[in-house]
Protein backbone atom coordinates (compact mmCIF):
# COMPACT_ATOMS: atom_id res chain seq x y z
CA UNK A 1 0.00 0.00 0.00
CA UNK A 2 1.60 3.28 -1.13
CA UNK A 3 1.65 6.34 1.12
CA UNK A 4 1.46 9.72 -0.60
CA UNK A 5 3.15 12.86 0.68
CA UNK A 6 -0.14 14.63 1.33
CA UNK A 7 -1.30 11.68 3.44
CA UNK A 8 1.88 11.98 5.52
CA UNK A 9 1.07 15.64 6.13
CA UNK A 10 -2.59 14.93 6.89
CA UNK A 11 -1.69 12.16 9.33
CA UNK A 12 0.83 14.38 11.14
CA UNK A 13 -1.75 17.14 11.55
CA UNK A 14 -4.44 14.75 12.73
CA UNK A 15 -2.10 13.04 15.16
CA UNK A 16 -1.01 16.38 16.57
CA UNK A 17 -4.65 17.37 17.00
CA UNK A 18 -5.42 14.05 18.70
CA UNK A 19 -2.61 14.60 21.20
CA UNK A 20 -3.80 18.13 21.86
CA UNK A 21 -7.38 17.02 22.43
CA UNK A 22 -6.25 14.17 24.68
CA UNK A 23 -4.29 16.63 26.76
CA UNK A 24 -7.43 18.75 27.13
CA UNK A 25 -9.48 15.78 28.30
CA UNK A 26 -11.36 15.42 25.00
CA UNK A 27 -12.15 12.19 23.15
CA UNK A 28 -9.40 10.90 20.91
CA UNK A 29 -9.98 11.07 17.18
CA UNK A 30 -9.58 8.27 14.68
CA UNK A 31 -7.00 8.56 11.92
CA UNK A 32 -8.83 7.09 8.90
CA UNK A 33 -7.56 5.11 5.96
CA UNK A 34 -7.55 6.53 2.46
CA UNK A 35 -11.31 5.95 2.10
CA UNK A 36 -12.18 7.48 5.46
CA UNK A 37 -12.47 4.05 7.08
CA UNK A 38 -9.96 2.31 9.36
CA UNK A 39 -7.21 0.58 7.39
CA UNK A 40 -7.43 -3.20 7.65
CA UNK A 41 -4.29 -4.89 8.97
CA UNK A 42 -3.71 -8.56 9.70
CA UNK A 43 -1.70 -10.13 12.50
CA UNK A 44 -0.43 -13.74 12.48
CA UNK A 45 -0.03 -15.68 15.71
CA UNK A 46 2.85 -18.10 16.23
CA UNK A 47 0.70 -20.42 18.30
CA UNK A 48 -2.73 -20.54 19.90
CA UNK A 49 -3.46 -17.39 21.97
CA UNK A 50 -1.43 -17.13 25.16
CA UNK A 51 0.04 -14.53 27.49
CA UNK A 52 2.86 -13.66 25.09
CA UNK A 53 0.08 -12.14 22.98
CA UNK A 54 -1.79 -10.27 25.71
CA UNK A 55 -0.83 -6.73 24.66
CA UNK A 56 -2.32 -7.32 21.21
CA UNK A 57 -5.65 -8.44 22.65
CA UNK A 58 -5.68 -5.64 25.22
CA UNK A 59 -5.20 -3.01 22.53
CA UNK A 60 -7.87 -4.64 20.36
CA UNK A 61 -10.42 -5.00 23.16
CA UNK A 62 -9.76 -1.46 24.40
CA UNK A 63 -10.34 -0.09 20.90
CA UNK A 64 -6.87 1.41 20.63
CA UNK A 65 -6.24 0.07 17.14
CA UNK A 66 -9.46 1.70 15.98
CA UNK A 67 -8.39 4.95 17.62
CA UNK A 68 -5.22 4.67 15.54
CA UNK A 69 -7.27 4.24 12.38
CA UNK A 70 -6.70 0.49 12.10
CA UNK A 71 -9.05 -2.45 11.76
CA UNK A 72 -6.96 -5.29 13.20
CA UNK A 73 -7.76 -8.88 12.23
CA UNK A 74 -5.93 -11.53 14.26
CA UNK A 75 -5.37 -14.55 12.04
CA UNK A 76 -5.80 -17.99 13.63
CA UNK A 77 -2.68 -20.04 14.19
CA UNK A 78 -2.09 -22.29 11.19
CA UNK A 79 0.07 -25.40 11.32
CA UNK A 80 2.18 -26.18 8.28
CA UNK A 81 3.47 -22.65 7.79
CA UNK A 82 5.39 -20.04 9.77
CA UNK A 83 4.60 -16.50 10.80
CA UNK A 84 7.81 -15.41 9.08
CA UNK A 85 6.62 -16.82 5.76
CA UNK A 86 3.13 -15.32 6.10
CA UNK A 87 4.55 -11.86 6.80
CA UNK A 88 7.30 -12.09 4.19
CA UNK A 89 4.82 -13.13 1.49
CA UNK A 90 2.37 -10.37 2.37
CA UNK A 91 -0.32 -12.74 3.63
CA UNK A 92 -0.07 -11.03 7.02
CA UNK A 93 1.02 -7.48 7.82
CA UNK A 94 2.44 -8.27 11.25
CA UNK A 95 3.07 -11.31 13.40
CA UNK A 96 4.74 -12.98 16.37
CA UNK A 97 8.13 -14.60 15.77
CA UNK A 98 11.41 -15.21 17.61
CA UNK A 99 14.93 -13.89 17.20
CA UNK A 100 16.11 -17.35 16.20
CA UNK A 101 13.36 -17.62 13.57
CA UNK A 102 14.12 -14.17 12.18
CA UNK A 103 17.77 -15.13 11.66
CA UNK A 104 16.87 -18.36 9.87
CA UNK A 105 14.13 -16.77 7.76
CA UNK A 106 16.30 -13.89 6.59
CA UNK A 107 19.16 -16.23 5.71
CA UNK A 108 16.65 -18.09 3.53
CA UNK A 109 15.72 -14.85 1.77
CA UNK A 110 12.50 -13.99 3.59
CA UNK A 111 11.69 -10.29 3.98
CA UNK A 112 11.04 -9.75 7.69
CA UNK A 113 12.13 -7.19 10.28
CA UNK A 114 11.62 -7.24 14.05
CA UNK A 115 9.84 -4.11 15.29
CA UNK A 116 9.67 -4.88 19.02
CA UNK A 117 10.75 -7.39 21.63
CA UNK A 118 7.72 -8.74 23.49
CA UNK A 119 10.09 -9.67 26.31
CA UNK A 120 13.49 -8.02 26.84
CA UNK A 121 15.13 -11.25 27.96
CA UNK A 122 14.84 -14.98 27.34
CA UNK A 123 12.55 -16.65 29.87
CA UNK A 124 12.98 -20.21 28.59
CA UNK A 125 14.77 -22.95 30.50
CA UNK A 126 15.67 -26.62 30.57
CA UNK A 127 13.81 -28.36 33.40
CA UNK A 128 13.93 -31.67 35.23
CA UNK A 129 11.90 -33.08 38.11
CA UNK A 130 13.37 -32.32 41.53
CA UNK A 131 12.98 -35.97 42.47
CA UNK A 132 15.14 -37.04 39.51
CA UNK A 133 18.36 -35.86 41.12
CA UNK A 134 19.30 -34.12 37.85
CA UNK A 135 20.02 -30.89 39.66
CA UNK A 136 22.70 -29.42 37.38
CA UNK A 137 23.12 -29.12 33.60
CA UNK A 138 26.19 -31.40 33.50
CA UNK A 139 24.04 -34.24 34.82
CA UNK A 140 21.98 -34.05 31.61
CA UNK A 141 24.81 -35.80 29.74
CA UNK A 142 23.40 -38.95 28.16
CA UNK A 143 19.86 -38.21 29.32
CA UNK A 144 16.65 -38.19 27.25
CA UNK A 145 15.44 -34.86 25.89
CA UNK A 146 11.89 -34.42 24.54
CA UNK A 147 12.65 -32.32 21.49
CA UNK A 148 10.63 -30.20 19.07
CA UNK A 149 12.74 -30.70 15.96
CA UNK A 150 14.15 -27.17 15.81
CA UNK A 151 17.65 -26.89 14.26
CA UNK A 152 19.20 -25.09 17.23
CA UNK A 153 18.05 -27.35 20.03
CA UNK A 154 21.18 -29.50 19.82
CA UNK A 155 23.82 -26.71 19.85
CA UNK A 156 22.02 -24.70 22.55
CA UNK A 157 21.49 -27.65 24.88
CA UNK A 158 24.99 -28.95 24.26
CA UNK A 159 26.38 -25.51 25.15
CA UNK A 160 24.35 -25.40 28.37
CA UNK A 161 25.69 -28.81 29.43
CA UNK A 162 29.30 -28.04 28.48
CA UNK A 163 29.14 -24.71 30.32
CA UNK A 164 28.53 -26.68 33.52
CA UNK A 165 31.40 -29.08 32.86
CA UNK A 166 29.62 -31.86 30.98
CA UNK A 167 30.42 -33.35 27.57
CA UNK A 168 27.29 -31.92 25.94
CA UNK A 169 25.88 -35.21 24.71
CA UNK A 170 22.24 -36.21 25.16
CA UNK A 171 19.52 -38.36 23.57
CA UNK A 172 16.87 -36.58 21.52
CA UNK A 173 13.64 -38.59 21.85
CA UNK A 174 10.11 -38.22 20.50
CA UNK A 175 7.57 -37.99 23.29
CA UNK A 176 3.81 -38.47 23.07
CA UNK A 177 3.22 -35.62 25.51
CA UNK A 178 4.10 -31.93 25.36
CA UNK A 179 6.48 -30.00 27.61
CA UNK A 180 6.87 -30.93 31.25
CA UNK A 181 4.10 -33.52 30.88
CA UNK A 182 6.59 -35.72 28.99
CA UNK A 183 8.98 -35.54 31.93
CA UNK A 184 6.18 -36.10 34.41
CA UNK A 185 5.12 -39.24 32.53
CA UNK A 186 8.67 -40.60 32.40
CA UNK A 187 8.94 -40.31 28.61
CA UNK A 188 11.93 -37.98 28.93
CA UNK A 189 14.39 -36.78 31.54
CA UNK A 190 14.34 -33.11 30.63
CA UNK A 191 12.59 -30.64 28.36
CA UNK A 192 12.89 -27.02 27.21
CA UNK A 193 9.96 -24.82 28.28
CA UNK A 194 8.84 -21.20 28.60
CA UNK A 195 8.66 -20.53 32.32
CA UNK A 196 5.82 -18.01 31.99
CA UNK A 197 3.50 -20.66 30.59
CA UNK A 198 4.61 -24.26 31.14
CA UNK A 199 6.58 -23.30 34.25
CA UNK A 200 3.45 -21.77 35.77
CA UNK A 201 1.39 -24.80 34.71
CA UNK A 202 3.89 -27.14 36.38
CA UNK A 203 3.76 -25.14 39.60
CA UNK A 204 -0.04 -25.22 39.61
CA UNK A 205 0.13 -28.98 39.06
CA UNK A 206 2.25 -29.31 42.20
CA UNK A 207 5.46 -30.31 40.40
CA UNK A 208 8.82 -29.24 41.80
CA UNK A 209 11.29 -28.56 39.01
CA UNK A 210 15.01 -27.99 38.66
CA UNK A 211 15.29 -24.99 36.36
CA UNK A 212 18.29 -24.13 34.16
CA UNK A 213 17.69 -20.85 32.36
CA UNK A 214 19.26 -20.89 28.90
CA UNK A 215 20.68 -17.37 29.23
CA UNK A 216 22.51 -18.28 32.46
CA UNK A 217 24.49 -21.20 31.04
CA UNK A 218 26.78 -20.05 28.28
CA UNK A 219 24.22 -19.12 25.61
CA UNK A 220 23.87 -15.42 24.70
CA UNK A 221 20.58 -13.88 25.77
CA UNK A 222 18.08 -13.29 22.98
CA UNK A 223 14.60 -11.93 22.30
CA UNK A 224 11.81 -14.48 22.31
CA UNK A 225 9.23 -13.64 21.15
CA UNK A 226 9.34 -10.57 18.90
CA UNK A 227 6.85 -8.73 16.71
CA UNK A 228 7.67 -8.66 13.02
CA UNK A 229 6.61 -6.97 9.81
CA UNK A 230 8.10 -6.98 6.33
CA UNK A 231 10.71 -4.61 4.95
CA UNK A 232 8.27 -3.90 2.12
CA UNK A 233 5.58 -2.83 4.60
CA UNK A 234 8.03 -0.49 6.30
CA UNK A 235 9.09 1.07 3.01
CA UNK A 236 5.66 1.45 1.47
CA UNK A 237 3.40 2.10 4.46
CA UNK A 238 5.46 3.38 7.40
CA UNK A 239 2.57 5.30 8.97
CA UNK A 240 0.50 2.15 9.36
CA UNK A 241 3.48 0.43 10.94
CA UNK A 242 3.91 3.36 13.30
CA UNK A 243 0.22 3.45 14.28
CA UNK A 244 0.15 -0.31 14.79
CA UNK A 245 3.21 -0.25 17.01
CA UNK A 246 1.95 2.71 19.05
CA UNK A 247 -1.34 0.94 19.81
CA UNK A 248 0.46 -2.35 20.50
CA UNK A 249 2.93 -0.73 22.88
CA UNK A 250 0.00 0.87 24.67
CA UNK A 251 -1.55 -2.58 25.12
CA UNK A 252 1.57 -4.13 26.61
CA UNK A 253 2.30 -1.14 28.83
CA UNK A 254 -1.24 -1.37 30.21
CA UNK A 255 -0.84 -5.11 30.80
CA UNK A 256 2.26 -4.42 32.89
CA UNK A 257 0.18 -2.41 35.36
CA UNK A 258 -3.06 -4.45 35.18
CA UNK A 259 -2.21 -8.16 34.92
CA UNK A 260 -5.55 -9.60 36.04
CA UNK A 261 -7.62 -7.26 33.89
CA UNK A 262 -5.27 -7.87 30.96
CA UNK A 263 -5.77 -11.63 31.33
CA UNK A 264 -9.54 -11.08 31.28
CA UNK A 265 -9.23 -9.13 28.02
CA UNK A 266 -7.06 -11.87 26.51
CA UNK A 267 -9.67 -14.48 27.41
CA UNK A 268 -12.48 -12.28 26.08
CA UNK A 269 -10.71 -11.53 22.81
CA UNK A 270 -9.56 -15.07 22.01
CA UNK A 271 -11.89 -17.49 20.20
CA UNK A 272 -14.45 -19.07 22.49
CA UNK A 273 -13.15 -22.20 24.19
CA UNK A 274 -9.47 -21.27 23.85
CA UNK A 275 -8.94 -21.20 27.61
CA UNK A 276 -10.50 -23.83 29.87
CA UNK A 277 -8.85 -22.53 33.05
CA UNK A 278 -9.10 -18.73 33.44
CA UNK A 279 -7.23 -18.83 36.74
CA UNK A 280 -4.23 -20.40 35.02
CA UNK A 281 -4.25 -17.60 32.45
CA UNK A 282 -4.26 -15.05 35.26
CA UNK A 283 -1.42 -16.83 37.04
CA UNK A 284 0.62 -16.83 33.85
CA UNK A 285 -0.16 -13.16 33.30
CA UNK A 286 0.92 -12.24 36.83
CA UNK A 287 4.24 -13.99 36.16
CA UNK A 288 4.75 -12.39 32.75
CA UNK A 289 3.40 -8.84 33.12
CA UNK A 290 6.29 -7.48 35.21
CA UNK A 291 8.72 -9.05 32.73
CA UNK A 292 7.33 -7.36 29.60
CA UNK A 293 9.77 -4.50 30.10
CA UNK A 294 11.97 -5.81 32.90
CA UNK A 295 15.00 -3.53 33.23
CA UNK A 296 13.76 -1.25 30.44
CA UNK A 297 12.15 2.19 30.55
CA UNK A 298 9.57 1.21 27.97
CA UNK A 299 8.14 -1.89 26.35
CA UNK A 300 9.55 -3.24 23.10
CA UNK A 301 13.13 -2.00 23.31
CA UNK A 302 15.73 -3.88 21.23
CA UNK A 303 19.50 -3.53 21.27
CA UNK A 304 22.11 -4.29 18.63
CA UNK A 305 24.22 -6.32 21.06
CA UNK A 306 21.40 -8.81 21.57
CA UNK A 307 20.77 -8.91 17.82
CA UNK A 308 24.47 -9.67 17.29
CA UNK A 309 25.65 -12.08 19.98
CA UNK A 310 23.02 -14.80 19.68
CA UNK A 311 22.78 -14.69 15.87
CA UNK A 312 26.58 -14.91 15.79
CA UNK A 313 26.33 -17.98 18.02
CA UNK A 314 23.87 -19.42 15.48
CA UNK A 315 26.08 -18.72 12.48
CA UNK A 316 29.12 -20.27 14.11
CA UNK A 317 27.31 -23.60 14.51
CA UNK A 318 27.06 -23.91 10.72
CA UNK A 319 23.32 -24.60 10.96
CA UNK A 320 22.13 -21.32 9.39
CA UNK A 321 21.22 -22.14 5.78
CA UNK A 322 20.06 -20.32 2.68
CA UNK A 323 16.95 -21.11 0.62
CA UNK A 324 18.73 -24.05 -1.04
CA UNK A 325 19.76 -25.56 2.29
CA UNK A 326 23.42 -24.59 1.94
CA UNK A 327 25.17 -23.42 5.12
CA UNK A 328 25.73 -19.66 5.28
CA UNK A 329 29.09 -18.78 6.76
CA UNK A 330 29.32 -15.03 6.21
CA UNK A 331 27.67 -13.04 8.97
CA UNK A 332 25.06 -10.50 7.85
CA UNK A 333 24.47 -6.88 8.81
CA UNK A 334 22.67 -7.48 12.08
CA UNK A 335 21.42 -3.89 12.21
CA UNK A 336 19.07 -4.73 9.35
CA UNK A 337 17.34 -7.45 11.37
CA UNK A 338 15.45 -5.07 13.64
CA UNK A 339 14.25 -1.50 14.05
CA UNK A 340 13.18 0.63 17.01
CA UNK A 341 11.98 3.44 14.74
CA UNK A 342 8.29 2.75 15.25
CA UNK A 343 8.12 2.46 19.03
CA UNK A 344 6.43 5.42 20.75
Amino acid sequence: MGTLINRHIAFTLLLGLAVLLAGCGQDQITVPGSDGQPARVTFALDYTPNTNHTGIYVAQQKGWYKEAGLDLRILPYAEGTTTDLLVSSGKADFGISYEESVVLARAAGQDIVSTAAVLPTNTSALVTLKESGLDSPKKLDGKRYAGFGAPFEEPVISTVIKHDGGEGKFKNVTANLYGFEAVKAGEADFVWIFMGWDGVAAERAGLDLNTFYIKEHGVPDYYTPVIITSGKKIREDPETVRRFMEATARGYEWAVEHPDEAADLLIKGAPEGTFTDPEFVKASQRWLSPRYKEGQDKWGTQELEVWTEYPRFMYRTGKVTDASGKAVRQEPDYKSYFTTEFLP
